[in-house]
């Protein structure tokens, strides 16, 4: 399946789930925000939220400091 993954495309290799593509980013257990196709998606979707071909995804992690 193809997609944009925060600009780039990115061939998966079959469906996933947002906290699929998560852990697969090694982003799990940060703080992060996801958008698709222009839509932001809440953390309590994101197990159940099925990625579809030629979505266009931007996953954004916060950076803490001060």
């Amino acid at each position: 399946m193809n997609i944009v993954l925060n600009g780039d495309p990115q061939l998966l290799s079959g469906p996933m789930s947002i906290s699929e593509l998560i852990s697969f980013m090694e982003l799990t257990g940060k703080r992060i925000a996801v958008e698709i196709n222009l839509d932001i998606i809440p953390a309590s979707e994101h197990n159940n939220h099925m990625l579809k071909e030629a979505d266009q995804i931007e996953v954004v992690a916060a950076i803490g400091g001060g």
